[in-house]
């Protein structure tokens, strides 16, 4: 007679322990992207928690709660680590140039969003079926670059058109970027980044999730602080670029 001890279940703890894992390796996926760009695996983490706080800031307004339930924040929070994994597909060439880049350049940089949202699509062919669990990833993956007055891509999408989840990561990553110190450049204060989202306001982001953002600033401050980068982020992330500008120099 098997042990009991080793017998496998199939309960609800099991359940949670498989959507833990998969939280895992998605998080562990998300960072390899990271790593090629100009942003350390912290930034992450920060930009998770910046759009839950958002988010349920948000989900008090009329206009928004009916989407903005628990469960929904819950799927926007572990989908964030996947937002940028169509980046993978962009060469270091372009990616990890220090300076401004061509017309061409940016047009190959700007087809992120779209690979990774068709790498999601092909994995969900393959599979046989799509997930309701996946729906807000692939918002994010695709629609994160889309801004609020239409100037943004890969879609050109205007206002509502604009996913509520990919409205709230563009807050959050825009913030995120402008505080962040990078290899080739300090980033700015707080108070100056709040500043720069607000002059956006009816631009690049939705007017109402501005002037929520604007309510709880202090509590991005306070998530900024909390995890911020470590020397030794700062000094991977300088190490790989460095490793990676010199591999390029050589072909």
């Amino acid at each position: 007679m098997p042990d009991q001890n080793l017998q496998v279940s199939h309960g609800a703890s099991d359940v949670s322990e498989i959507q833990y894992s998969l939280q895992v390796v998605a998080f562990a996926m998300a960072t390899l992207a990271e790593q090629r760009d100009s942003d350390t695996e912290s930034h992450i983490v920060r930009v998770q928690n910046y759009v839950r706080v958002l988010a349920q800031k948000l989900s008090a307004q009329q206009a928004f709660q009916a989407q903005v339930t628990p469960e929904y924040i819950d799927a926007l929070y572990n989908s964030v680590p996947l937002y940028d994994m169509g980046s993978v597909g962009v060469p270091d060439r372009i990616l990890l140039k220090p300076g401004r880049l061509t017309p061409s350049e940016v047009a190959i940089m700007r087809t992120h969003p779209t690979i990774g949202h068709q790498a999601l699509l092909r994995s969900e062919k393959i599979h046989g079926r799509s997930s309701p669990l996946l729906a807000v990833a692939k918002e994010l993956v695709l629609s994160h670059q889309e801004k609020w007055d239409g100037s943004g891509y890969p879609q050109g999408l205007a206002g509502t058109q604009i996913p509520v989840s990919a409205r709230l990561m563009a807050i959050a990553d825009v913030y995120d970027a402008l505080i962040s110190n990078k290899v080739y450049k300090d980033g700015v204060s707080h108070d100056k980044a709040v500043q720069i989202i607000f002059g956006e306001r009816g631009g690049h982001f939705d007017p109402d999730m501005v002037d929520a953002f604007i309510e709880i600033q202090d509590e991005f401050a306070a998530i900024a602080q909390r995890f911020a980068d470590t020397e030794d982020d700062m000094q991977r992330k300088i190490e790989y670029l460095a490793n990676a500008i010199a591999e390029q120099t050589e072909v």
